[in-house]
């Protein structure tokens, strides 16, 4: 006989999921309609429907614990498919969100994340931030600043680019470094089932890694397919965006420091070229362009099919709107700088700024978080058997 458990209802759960979702629990008739058409769902214990019951219950402790909620790609066949209306993708989206706020370290950050009236203040950060590294640090000639005088337009005029590896190197991992708190926290939640593993770590950890990069689970879904390339297109870009950068790095700008700091002599060859067609814009170029596409994708669908999408709501228009004018002013950037217009490449290059400081500094309390909270959540899942179907 099962042992009996005594529960008290969270109700700020469920008000979190009327909040911010059309999803509600209290609809759900325990039908099943949602897990037996759900294309992902194990045979064994069956989601979302457990999940909802769990909602309607309020249990949110064990909602937190439940890899399930991350075998979900939100591909919404449920939904489409619920007669009441209840929406369990939606619901199930909330439940991410609600762990994305309720793991952040430090707590704010996921609260003001999650919270409209925060966004100003949440913008007016990076861009005082990015003021001031170019009242500080921006050349200036004869009492003036070069990048306003000079007939060439150069980004190492606006902005250093020693500055700004300052700012990201060191300031990301500042935050990230605080964050892993936040992550540490949630692992140890999910092994608190003491359910036992059937795979180690490591190789349960490379076959996460293998569905991330493949994508093969969002095309296993009906109705949002079309998710899918939208999806795989922003991660590419995202992807190719990290190599340009991290060869700019390795090849530029490190030879350039220990050179500068004495280290070590290096005499940096005119290879790589900074201008098209190297091989360092070529995968920026790239990468920007797929960021564009897939969001301006993802951002039509939210748009004309709301409904069959999904959730709507604050965090993820948020997310999807911050990763569209990423790319878009990072490619506008770099084609005005190309044509030397100067107000135009430096006014779009400081937006470009700000978005990316808004992405990276604010991604673990985002919904941006998504990357690292659903890799370990898979991750466990497939160390203890729990796969989609």
């Amino acid at each position: 006989m099962a042992e009996p458990r005594l529960l008290e209802p969270d109700l700020e759960l469920i008000r979190e999921i009327r909040r911010t979702t059309e999803g509600n629990p209290k609809k759900c008739l325990q039908c099943a309609s949602c897990s037996v058409n759900c294309n992902l769902s194990p045979d064994d214990k069956p989601f979302p429907r457990k999940e909802m019951i769990m909602a309607q219950w309020g249990w949110t402790d064990g909602l937190l614990r439940d890899p399930d909620v991350w075998l979900c790609y939100q591909c919404n066949d449920c939904s489409t498919y619920c007669p009441r209306g209840a929406k369990p993708g939606d619901v199930l989206a909330a439940i991410r969100n609600y762990i994305y706020k309720n793991f952040a370290v430090p707590s704010f950050m996921g609260k003001a994340l999650a919270n409209p009236r925060a966004l100003p203040l949440l913008l007016l950060v990076p861009m005082l931030v990015i003021i001031a590294c170019i009242a500080f640090t921006a050349p200036q000639e004869s009492g003036s600043f070069l990048f306003m005088t000079s007939a060439i337009t150069d980004f190492d005029f606006f902005v250093p680019h020693q500055t700004v590896d300052a700012l990201f190197v060191f300031g990301l991992a500042f935050v990230y470094i605080i964050a892993l708190f936040g992550y540490l926290k949630f692992w140890k939640l999910l092994k608190s089932s003491g359910i036992e593993n059937k795979m180690s770590f490591i190789p349960a950890l490379f076959g996460t890694f293998w569905d991330v990069l493949s994508h093969l689970t969002f095309y296993k879904c009906d109705i949002n397919k079309p998710r899918g390339t939208s999806h795989i297109l922003v991660f590419a870009g995202f992807g190719f965006s990290f190599i340009a950068t991290g060869l700019v790095f390795i090849l530029i700008f490190v030879p350039h420091y220990l050179t500068a700091w004495g280290i070590y002599q290096i005499h940096i060859l005119p290879w790589p070229p900074v201008e098209f067609p190297s091989i360092i814009k070529i995968f920026g170029a790239v990468g920007g362009i797929a960021i564009i596409i897939g969001g301006l994708m993802m951002l039509y669908r939210h748009w004309k099919s709301g409904a069959d999408v999904g959730s709507g709501g604050y965090s993820d228009y948020l997310f999807l709107y911050i990763i569209f004018f990423t790319g878009l002013t990072g490619l506008m950037s770099w084609l005005f700088r190309l044509a030397n217009v100067g107000f135009l490449a430096y006014g779009s290059y400081f937006v470009h700024l700000v978005l990316v400081f808004f992405l990276l500094f604010y991604l673990p309390y985002s919904k941006f978080a998504h990357m690292v909270y659903r890799t370990l959540a898979l991750t466990y899942a497939r160390s203890i058997g729990r796969t989609v179907k």
